[in-house]
């Protein structure tokens, strides 16, 4: 019935999976995407539907955070000053402030749901949370779309393996996945990894995120062995599976745990071997820059990783390490420490690259027919000539955009803390 369909016109429409439509439309109907085009030839084609006109707009798809830590928000303070020099030195201060302030309670679920607000506000649509207490999948219900709550697991001592591999047996069907390579066992490893693909889900993981870490990875030595030892949890089993292993994407590898649906978060230390290595098997890379950023572990190769055709998210990682968790100010970062990077990718990134790394383009990620219904419309606070400026535009924020969601998702009860 096309009297029941509304047609959205603005002076510039991203399809992201498509060419850039100046005075473009996107027909809409039932909760999906009909038709994505000129104005002039929508309008045709749907007469009898309603023209709802977004002036000095721009519509694009909704935003994809895949990658986050809710259950520190009220670690805030943290990010608030200059971090410690060394990566170890600034785990052993959030460890610290956690055991303080607490694990759980009322503080910590009221500054998680102010962050899934300010997400929701941000015109995120689909957020994977990474949690060592699944408290966020109380929350998913809440949000206007898909909150991914992965149970996060971690111990490389050998003695704890037995007591791990038992609670995550009580997980049943629900999202896990292993914090790190330095900090999870290889048995750990393979046990989540082979679970989540029985299960059908992503796995992601923290991957080559301080310089140090290759440094562990590759010889076995440097400042987190020394961090793991002084907690109880470097017993000496941790061997490289290869005598010529370079860093963890090399031994992931290794160890059969790199595929279409690993989601390697970070990947800011990773040489041109192991890039390619990230390329061949086919999986996804998030990446972090605000957090990169403020910890000081660098800039991940990103440039590279384009002309590898390598999936690219971006994440924003927690507040505790974060001064703000915005895409909006990621795809900014990002775009200032790679002016070499087209806006236009960068975007990309923020919208369909999470969707494929989330497993959920059909449903989102790009302005398409048979799409969900939900997507943005940014204001645009000059008229652009050209697609190019309006990219530029959409990077350059400081701060949140004036902007409105359009329509409601329907995702299904799918939600990682349902599914």
């Amino acid at each position: 019935m096309e009297d029941s369909f509304q047609l959205h016109r603005a002076p510039w429409v991203l399809p992201i999976a498509d060419d850039p439509i100046k005075n473009g439309a996107v027909v809409v109907g039932r909760g999906r995407i009909h038709a994505v085009g000129s104005y002039s030839n929508l309008k045709n084609s749907f007469a009898a539907a309603k023209v709802i006109d977004h002036e000095a707009h721009v519509l694009l798809p909704s935003l994809v955070n895949a990658h986050t830590h809710l259950e520190l928000s009220h670690l805030a303070h943290l990010s608030m000053v200059p971090p410690p020099s060394l990566f170890t030195h600034w785990i052993e201060q959030l460890l610290a402030e956690r055991v303080r302030l607490g694990f759980a309670g009322e503080a910590v679920v009221t500054s998680m749901q102010q962050a899934l607000e300010a997400q929701q506000d941000d015109g995120v649509i689909a957020l994977a949370d990474i949690s060592n207490t699944g408290i966020s999948r109380q929350l998913a219900a809440d949000f206007w779309g898909m909150l991914f709550c992965f149970k996060e697991f971690y111990g490389l001592a050998l003695a704890g393996n037995e007591k791990t591999l038992v609670a995550i047996d009580h997980e049943k069907d629900q999202h896990c996945t292993a914090h790190a390579p330095y900090s999870t066992h290889a048995t750990l490893l393979t046990r989540l990894k082979l679970r989540a693909n029985q299960l059908g889900h992503v796995f992601p993981i923290h991957v080559a995120e301080p310089a140090s870490e290759s440094e562990m990875m590759s010889r076995g030595r440097g400042e987190i062995p020394v961090f793991l030892a002084k907690r109880g949890f470097w017993d000496g089993s941790f061997q490289p599976t290869g005598i010529d292993n370079s860093g963890s994407v090399q031994y992931l590898n290794q160890l059969g745990l790199l595929d279409a649906k690993t989601l390697c978060v970070h990947c800011v230390h990773v040489p041109t071997g192991e890039q390619q290595i990230l390329q061949q098997s086919g999986c996804s890379v998030c990446l972090c820059p605000g957090s990169n950023s403020y910890l000081g572990v660098g800039k991940a190769p990103v440039l590279n990783y384009l002309k590898l055709g390598i999936t690219l998210a971006l994440g924003t990682d927690s507040l505790a390490s974060n001064p703000s968790i915005s895409l909006w100010r990621e795809m900014r970062i990002l775009a200032d420490d790679h002016p070499e990077v087209a806006p236009s990718a960068i975007v990309a990134m923020a919208t369909r690259g999470g969707s494929e790394a989330l497993g959920i383009f059909r449903e989102t990620g790009s302005l398409e027919p048979g799409k969900q219904a939900a997507f943005l419309a940014v204001y645009l606070p000059e008229a652009c000539r050209t697609a190019d400026k309006v990219h530029e535009i959409l990077v350059s924020f400081k701060g949140r955009p004036e902007l409105k969601r359009v329509g409601v998702p329907t995702f299904a009860k799918q939600r990682a803390g349902v599914h």
